[in-house]
């Protein structure tokens, strides 16, 4: 193996014992995932997975994760996770969908694996159960101790194949570049993370968000990459986290604004508490940040918070930090990559400061999977690319996200974006989370609705009118009245998505008519 690639395999022959994965009271050195990912690459192999095959993982956050994830990248294989919180319909389109050879699920997924299991998936060749017995699955444990613990003899890169979360609708497929090119080939994100965020060996990143999610298992696997320390969790709770800092002198960590917003909602009591004196950077992403939460966890931590804004897709990559943002607070920075346009309805370019269409020049196209409808839709006739965003840029190239175009509230003629008003209500001592969104009004055609999950509920129903009248009037102190909530529900939780993203489609019929 060379010593100069940038694979985990390295430090597997220079730092065995090195702690690769910590989850929980598990913990799975170097030499470990070495030795697993190659039998789980073997039975793959031999079980006629070839070069850019496809292996679909459903599992919470386990040690487990990595070994088949790495097995894949090693054989060249394209790995899909799948989001454990779908329904067992939603999961087995994306097994059929994404044409998966094998299906590695975990012993609490069962019921939905079953039913993605079942689907008309004429590829599906491997069903591998981990972590307790599944209907219709062979046993991990027992297929791979089976396996020898070198290399497979034709080993080579794979890649991903991430769908999207599916907030709105349907996920789509993101058609990978290309597998099979050679072992510990330099990669974009890995870059991005050794060279902006400072990773190295010495990295010991904690994630606090589900694997399925495409940032925090492309965080993790580059970590692995240059031979850092990866801690999971397999669920977000705020004093955890800030004592899993302290406990493992965390280095790096990537959030969701929702995590922020919690952790700063803990008392300052509790966020004293802890030594996170190890913490270099903070880096989020994934969703809009609201600026006073933002500039809250600045005078919290210091000048170490970091932001970037991408997607999937890779049509684009802005990044600011600490310093720059304070000069331009609310931006999410300058594309590091290609050109940044904003457009208006028309297609023409607008000056500085003026709102339209976020558009950037693309380097490497994509294409959702088996949808070239949805794929001609993310380009215009000059081949630039959009996550579907409004925004601006100021005089220095500075992009600020106004909102999606899909989030987009039409009342009386007039356009509000959720965004505004969500990051005006977020910083009210009841509102634990929010969402903005339009309902039907046979005068306005829509009116504004603000869908909450107060930290306290309401006792009965003349406490939630109270709370909604003052939330109303919170919000009408700080923004237009045009773009404020006409009206208020109350949710005991709102489905969002633990990549930090409010799933609209979700919503219980309560909150939307």
């Amino acid at each position: 193996m060379d010593m100069d690639i940038d694979h985990p395999s390295r430090f597997a022959a220079s730092a065995p014992d090195r702690p690769a994965v910590i989850i929980g009271d598990r913990v799975l050195s170097y030499g470990e995932l070495e030795r697993r990912s190659n039998q789980v690459a073997h039975a793959l192999r031999s079980s006629g997975l070839g070069v850019g095959s496809h292996v679909a993982v459903l599992m919470e956050n386990r040690t487990e994760y990595f070994e088949v994830v790495w097995a894949a990248l090693r054989a060249g294989l394209l790995v899909t996770p799948i989001n454990w919180h779908l329904s067992a319909a939603e999961a087995g389109y994306i097994v059929a969908d994404c044409g998966a050879a094998a299906l590695v699920v975990s012993a609490p997924r069962a019921d939905v694996a079953a039913v993605a299991a079942g689907v008309d998936a004429p590829a599906l060749k491997v069903r591998l159960a981990v972590g307790g017995p599944v209907d219709g699955f062979d046993a991990y444990e027992e297929v791979i101790g089976a396996q020898p613990a070198s290399p497979v003899d034709d080993e080579c890169e794979g890649n991903w194949m991430f769908y999207s979360s599916g907030t709105t609708g349907r996920p789509k497929g993101i058609t990978p570049a290309s597998a099979g090119g050679p072992i510990g080939a330099a990669d974009s994100f890995t870059g991005m993370v050794r060279f902006l965020y400072g990773g190295d060996e010495s990295t010991r990143y904690l994630s606090p968000a589900p694997l399925y999610h495409a940032a925090p298992l492309a965080w993790a696997t580059a970590v692995h990459r240059l031979g850092g320390t990866v801690i999971a969790t397999e669920r977000f709770d705020a004093l955890e986290f800030l004592r899993l800092v302290e406990r493992h002198r965390v280095t790096l960590v990537q959030v969701v604004p929702t995590h922020l917003v919690r952790l700063l909602k803990l008392p300052e009591a509790d966020r004293a508490r802890f030594d996170l004196s190890s913490l270099r950077t903070l880096v989020h992403a994934a969703a809009p940040c609201p600026p006073e939460v933002k500039r809250a966890v600045l005078d919290w931590l210091g000048p170490i918070v970091h932001e970037y804004y991408s997607g999937s897709e890779g049509v684009g990559f802005c990044a600011i930090g600490p310093e720059e943002w304070l000069a331009h607070p609310g931006s999410v920075g300058r594309s590091l990559l290609a050109p940044v346009h904003i457009v208006d309805e028309d297609g023409h370019e607008v000056p500085p400061r003026t709102e339209g269409r976020v558009y950037f020049e693309v380097a490497r196209p994509f294409a959702y999977h088996g949808d070239p409808e949805k794929t001609a839709g993310a380009f215009d006739e000059r081949g630039w690319g959009t996550f579907g965003e409004v925004g601006w840029v100021d005089e220095d190239g500075y992009l600020y996200l106004t909102d999606r175009v899909s989030n987009m509230i039409i009342s009386g003629g007039v356009n509000v974006y959720p965004r505004e008003v969500e990051d005006v209500l977020i910083l009210h001592p009841a509102v634990t989370d929010v969402v903005v969104i339009g309902v039907p009004d046979a005068e306005m055609g829509e009116s504004v609705r603000a869908v909450v999950q107060p930290a306290v509920p309401p006792a009965d129903a003349d406490a939630a009118e109270a709370l909604a009248a003052e939330l109303i009037a919170f919000a009408r102190d700080r923004v237009a009245h045009y773009k404020c909530p006409r009206s208020v529900v109350f949710l005991a939780e709102l489905p969002r998505l633990l990549t930090g993203k409010v799933a609209r489609r979700l919503l219980p019929p309560e909150a939307t008519s």
